[in-house]
């Protein structure tokens, strides 16, 4: 029999590892089937199968497109409380490289991120949840699709998520490789950067490149506006304040017509920060510094500046209690409560908009090529039942029942 090998304090930890071997069979069977945003057919039909065989009271599927809701209720529910608790289960668009077993097997999708054995993670806590039922109020148990991009949190939100299951908390974690297996971390304020997409058209004159003199080459427009908005964060974003803008990709001309000057050249890139005020400020300066600098060069250029995802803001009573709960499980020594942001984003960004929150990292450990959204990272198995143990350890906690 599989046996864990990381361990923790507490009951549910201690019965959820009986059943390692079913959330890692589970686990992998997600990972060699990856499914995109919205379309995760394969993952809500395994997940709402394992919510009925667990147990769940209710199995709600279909909201935000491909997301499963289970619902279970506690030994008593007079207190009226509701809990959730989330998981993202889509998938990345990008090629696989390892060779074990469990490797996608499907060309071009691969779990880089981790959200199989975030889902797995879930289900064990549902698993757990539904034996024993040692809580006060109900727990809803959140399967979201299409995090990587599709604003899949947003899309249950407004599928009617909190209005049929208005819980007064949600709680999400995430694989952290940069942490040790064992590690939890959180803050009681920003875990993630708000992320927008950038996109800077620039209209100039096409011409010979032997006789520049008669274009407007945007060419060379681009690589002022490159050079110039480095200059917002450095001299506009006040030093205490966070901001990164990142300019990824350019395109302009035809690489086999070395001697046309284009009439045109496009910027694409991504602004990221924490404060909304920071966020309107840097919109505001690459909209302004962009259409200066074209002009003075003879050209024009416009700015389409998208909001994608919010900033991931914890909120600090629920961010404080889930450290509470994560300290009860692997002790102070092994909780990092004012865990470093990170300008990553995060789409349970929606949820914490709407409901107080939090969101944790567990640690996973790995080296080297082993981190997010790499072609050879896999999940680590070993942190399954301390993470489905964390989920269930939130919803006993918060709603504990009465001596």
């Amino acid at each position: 029999m599989l046996a864990p090998r990381l361990k923790a304090n507490g009951r549910a930890f201690a019965q959820i590892a009986q059943f390692l071997p079913d959330l890692v069979a589970l686990r992998r069977d997600l990972h060699a089937h990856p499914e995109l945003g919205f379309e995760e057919v394969y993952t809500a039909g395994r997940v709402a199968e394992a919510l009925k065989v667990c147990g769940a009271d209710e199995v709600h599927t279909g909201i935000g497109k491909t997301g499963v809701v289970g619902v279970i209720r506690g030994r008593d529910t007079a207190s009226g409380r509701m809990v959730g608790l989330r998981a993202d289960m889509d998938a990345l668009a990008m090629a696989e490289h390892n060779d074990f077993p469990w490797r996608s097997c499907k060309a071009g999708l691969m779990h880089g991120c981790g959200h199989d054995g975030h889902t797995a993670m879930l289900v064990g806590a549902a698993r757990y949840l539904a034996e024993t039922r040692n809580f006060n109020g109900t727990a809803v148990l959140v399967f979201q699709p299409g995090e990587e991009g599709f604003a899949g949190a947003r899309h249950m939100i407004e599928d009617g998520l909190f209005e049929r299951f208005p819980v007064e908390a949600v709680y999400a974690m995430h694989n952290w490789p940069a942490l040790k297996p064992g590690t939890i971390g959180i803050n009681p304020g920003a875990m993630m950067a708000a992320a927008d997409r950038l996109t800077i058209e620039i209209t100039g004159r096409g011409g010979h490149g032997a006789h520049p003199h008669l274009a407007v080459d945007p060419v060379v427009v681009a690589a002022h506006i490159i050079t110039a908005v480095q200059s917002i964060v450095s001299r506009n974003v006040r030093p205490i304040d966070e901001a990164v803008i990142s300019l990824c990709g350019i395109q302009a001309g035809d690489l086999h017509a070395m001697s046309v000057i284009p009439g045109s050249a496009t910027l694409v890139g991504t602004v990221r920060t924490f404060d909304s005020e920071v966020q309107a400020l840097v919109e505001r300066r690459l909209s302004e510094l962009c259409s200066a600098v074209a002009l003075g060069l003879g050209a024009t250029a416009t700015v389409k500046y998208e909001r994608i995802y919010p900033a991931t803001i914890n909120t600090s009573d629920e961010a404080n209690f889930a450290a509470d709960v994560a300290e009860s499980l692997v002790g102070p020594e092994h909780v990092v409560r004012d865990l470093e942001p990170s300008m990553g984003a995060e789409d349970f960004s929606f949820m914490l908009q709407t409901k107080p929150g939090a969101y944790l990292r567990i640690g996973q450990g790995g080296e080297g090529n082993s981190f997010l959204h790499n072609s050879r990272y896999d999940f680590n198995d070993d942190i399954l039942p301390l993470g489905s143990a964390l989920h269930a350890s939130l919803v006993e906690q918060s709603m504990p029942l009465s001596n």
